[in-house]
């Protein structure tokens, strides 16, 4: 299957049909992503169950569960998982890293809602974008061009003018986000790859299948190394939402996979951004969460930012953007891109 955000010619946008694919895939990551954001906050209160490490192992065991469980009802599913016998070696030190990287975006995200409120950590993954997309182009999964890079620094201004204005700023809180996301971009880009750019291109649920006991490995150290047996008391009084909870996220592990594999890990960002903004608007408006004017503009100045972004995957040959072609001196190589097409003849110009 080819995928969604593979390199087009320049006179040509995205099909009609992937379109469609994308907006269906992106809108169930956004709801599904949302739901699990408001329900670990819910839960992650100090009443309830405050413990991330502990909260993490829970999900990364209901994801081993019912990917096993899969497996051995339609082992179809995994299509890819025949490619990997006799390469066990090769994915072990693939998805060692990948463990690391996950658990430290995992742990270090429900540990920041301790600290912060919502609408300041989705402000501040604005910057996500931006990350995944320089540690693509250095392994070759993304082409750095003039108006890319313009656009994201578009996007990452509106995103510093929200976070330069939290009101109830908190340092550690500030440290532990900055690094959940280093984790999630890594864990995002190094994903893609195994998934799109390597050998084995293994398919979504394969791929969940082998990260998930590594990842579980790593945060039931931490989860040990940081164990007080009010734990066990706490998930006998909430086990009633703590298993929901678990399965909503493997579910969510799963999209995620699918579309760092059809999409592209840039794109995957982009989706979670809008996701954010949407997070932001209900935080502010249902659950009266404080946000102040010029965190209102920058949140604006990032959604033009995604859907100039949008358009120029969409229809590249629009008057806005090769208006911006043109003005950062892009559009004479994209004229000489468009000469070297084929002709009906099949000779080339």
């Amino acid at each position: 299957m080819e995928r969604i955000d593979e390199e087009l010619p320049v006179s040509e946008g995205l099909p009609t049909s992937v379109i469609f694919k994308t907006i269906g895939l992106c809108s169930l990551y956004i709801l599904i992503s949302a739901g699990l954001i408001q329900f670990n906050k819910y839960l992650m209160h100090k009443d309830r169950f405050p413990y991330a490490m502990a909260l993490t192992t829970g999900h990364m065991l209901m994801t081993i569960l019912w990917c096993n469980l899969l497996y051995w009802i339609k082992p179809s599913l995994y299509p890819a998982m025949s490619k990997t016998e006799g390469q066990r070696g090769k994915l072990l030190k693939w998805f060692v890293p990948l463990g690391f990287m996950f658990a430290l975006g995992l742990v270090c995200s429900n540990r920041a809602y301790l600290y912060c409120n919502v609408a300041f950590l989705q402000f501040m993954k604005e910057a996500n974008v931006a990350l995944v997309f320089a540690l693509a182009v250095l392994i070759g999964l993304q082409q750095c061009t003039r108006s890319k890079l313009f656009v994201l620094a578009w996007i990452l201004f509106g995103a510093s003018m929200a976070v330069n204005h939290e009101v109830h700023f908190v340092v550690l809180g500030f440290v532990i986000q900055a690094f959940s996301q280093l984790g999630e971009c890594g864990k995002t880009v190094f994903g893609e790859w195994i998934m799109s750019g390597s050998s084995l291109k293994l398919d979504p649920l394969t791929y969940t299948m082998f990260m998930s006991p590594i990842c579980l490995c790593i945060v039931a150290v931490l989860t040990g190394l940081t164990w007080e047996h009010e734990i066990l008391v706490r998930v006998q009084e909430w086990w009633h939402l703590l298993l929901p909870n678990a399965c909503v996220a493997f579910i969510l592990n799963v999209i995620v996979a699918v579309i760092i594999k059809e999409c592209s890990a840039v794109t995957f960002m982009l989706t979670g951004l809008v996701k954010d903004m949407i997070i932001v608007v209900f935080s502010v408006f249902f659950f009266g969460e404080l946000v102040v004017r010029q965190q209102m503009i920058g949140f604006a100045i990032c959604l033009g930012g995604i859907l100039f972004w949008s358009l120029m995957r969409i229809d590249p040959n629009s008057s806005l953007v090769r208006g911006l072609q043109i003005t950062l001196g892009e559009a004479e190589k994209a004229d000489k891109n468009e000469n070297t097409q084929l002709l009906p003849g099949g000779s080339k110009v």
